[in-house]
């Protein structure tokens, strides 16, 4: 029997799910030292970031009730055990990046949490290296998720704020946990406001972005980005009509791109654009995405931000918080024809919030051995991928 090339072995295993990776490590040995190497996790997760697969809905409803639904069958849900065990606990999704989650619950405790495999890592506390607050003073805190390439670090940023009554008292903290050291480090103050008690950031072209005033006074908001390489805060310029006071915006993250929502009175209408910056950075590069009167598309809905694109482009997945019928809902616009349509979820409540991410392989609290790739063991891989893969195409 002729020897199969790992390139060829590695493009069938990266194809498939990972329910199906963790179910195929019990065949040998060797195929769970394979699975688990790191470079084929990596070669997995890319392949499902640049072919849109593996991709799903985590639904939070009743603070501590998780569903998984299948991003591109909705009608395939599965019901997630939280980790801890501690079922009736209430979590917070902090942020999603390559198949983790960063998660918070009610007692303060925060976790990197891989519901793929149903993994979980608590991480170390850290107290808050604040001076002697005045009485009376208000609190907000920033939380935002994501990886830095170069370092191959998963990083979580924690900026706290104090602001007196009368802002004679202001003090900030930032702080940044690294999963390879499993430990906090302070880094350079935020010199930025923050506009709510609670922020969660959003990540794009890895940078964690947010929503910020320069000024306590201020009333124009301004983006701030966190490169998660160099752990430095800039500006990232909007477009010109934010400055406009008769428009609200927001923006979030879609697709690996900026995403910038602005609602506005024109004519009789509420109208919703939907914009995104093409190339990061650029100022010029924000195109508009889409345009609709209020009735057609946003319903109750005016400042909520598009989820994700469809896998091949065409359609804008969004998530409305309380719609005509006083209920949540998910529907697709497509952007052509401009129409819309519901996502039937089975088993979904009235209220829930959901959150986009990849099902992926990517470890935590260890680091996995290295396969030894002998032909020998590559033949006997290459007869259970045959075996298993043909099983796999027949199902």
């Amino acid at each position: 029997m002729a020897t199969l090339s790992h390139d060829m072995t590695l493009d069938i295993l990266r194809c498939l799910s990972v329910n199906d990776l963790l179910r195929f490590k019990c065949v040998s040995k060797f195929w769970c030292s394979w699975i688990e190497d790191p470079y084929f996790i990596k070669l997995h997760l890319s392949y499902s970031l640049k072919t849109n697969t593996n991709r799903s809905l985590i639904v939070r409803y009743c603070k501590y009730q998780f569903l998984s639904v299948n991003y591109d069958s909705p009608k395939t849900t599965r019901r997630l055990k939280q980790p801890l065990s501690e079922q009736k606990k209430y979590i917070q999704i902090l942020g999603s990046c390559n198949g983790l989650l960063a998660v918070e619950d009610d007692d303060g405790r925060i976790l990197l949490w891989n519901p793929s495999t149903r993994k979980y890592q608590v991480l170390p506390s850290t107290e808050i290296e604040f001076p002697s607050p005045p009485i009376r003073c208000s609190r907000s805190t920033y939380y935002g998720f994501g990886y830095d390439p170069v370092s191959d670090d998963y990083k979580l940023l924690r900026i706290v704020q104090l602001l007196g009554a009368k802002d004679e008292y202001f003090h900030s903290e930032a702080k940044v946990y690294s999963l390879r050291s499993n430990s906090w480090r302070r880094i350079k103050d935020f010199c930025f406001y923050f506009i709510s008690y609670r922020q969660l950031g959003f990540l794009a072209n890895n940078v964690l972005h947010l929503l910020a005033f320069k000024t306590p006074e201020s009333s124009k908001k301004d983006l701030v980005g966190f490169d998660l390489r160099s752990e430095e805060f800039s500006l990232v310029e909007l477009p010109d009509f934010c400055l406009d006071e008769n428009i609200y915006f927001d923006v979030k993250a879609m697709g690996g791109y900026l995403c910038l929502s602005a609602t506005y009175w024109e004519l009789g209408d509420i109208v919703a654009d939907v914009w995104i910056m093409k190339e990061y950075g650029v100022k010029e590069s924000w195109v508009k995405l889409m345009s609709s009167t209020y009735p057609d598309l946003l319903l109750c809905s005016p400042s909520e931000v598009p989820l994700a694109f469809s896998k091949n482009g065409d359609k804008v997945l969004f998530h409305f918080k309380l719609n005509r019928d006083r209920r949540d809902s998910l529907v697709w616009y497509d952007l052509g024809s401009k129409r819309i349509e519901e996502v039937g979820i089975r088993g979904v409540p009235i209220v829930y919030d959901v959150d986009l991410y990849v099902e992926s392989l990517v470890p935590l609290n260890q680091k996995p051995p290295r396969g030894n790739f002998s032909s020998f063991n590559c033949i006997l891989l290459w007869k259970y991928v045959l075996c298993f893969y043909y099983l796999y195409v027949a199902i």
